[in-house]
């Protein structure tokens, strides 16, 4: 008898997990690079070590983790290398502005070629040499 009501003792002390749902699990595992196919999600990758990582997630939101707690638990383990789309702050700064800048410099570099482009000037007509010049000058006045 003592036995059973400490068994049930114990399993009363362990926290219940709640429920978590696959959409859930594949939301916070897209965020994650699997660390075998590295340019995959671990949502997305077939290989057994993504798998394990949807498994901790999903332990971990059923142990009552945030999401944000689970994604940090990633970044304490691997480093900020770990997420596919990294935080917006210090040197990864640079990697969103970068196609930002090569955007507008490479728009920058097509507009100042098409001005070149249509502010070339007209060719010269070419000189007329003075015998021309007196052809056209008497044809001028000899017409009424």
């Amino acid at each position: 008898m003592l036995a059973l009501l400490l068994s049930a003792a114990a399993a009363g002390a362990q926290q219940p997990s709640r429920p978590v749902d696959d959409p859930q699990v594949y939301e916070i595992a897209a965020e994650l690079r699997c660390v075998v196919c590295q340019n995959l999600s671990v949502a997305d990758s077939p290989s057994e070590m993504a798998a394990q990582m949807r498994a901790i997630v999903r332990e971990r939101l059923a142990a009552g983790d945030t999401p944000a707690q689970v994604r940090q638990y990633f970044v304490e383990r691997y480093g900020e290398w770990i997420l596919l789309s990294p935080p917006r702050r210090g040197f990864n700064l640079l990697v969103w502005l970068a196609p930002l800048v090569a955007v507008v410099v490479g728009l920058g570099l097509v507009a100042l070629l098409v001005r070149r482009w249509t502010a070339r000037r007209r060719p010269a007509p070419p000189p007329v040499d003075a015998a021309m010049s007196e052809r056209i000058r008497r044809e001028l006045e000899s017409e009424p």
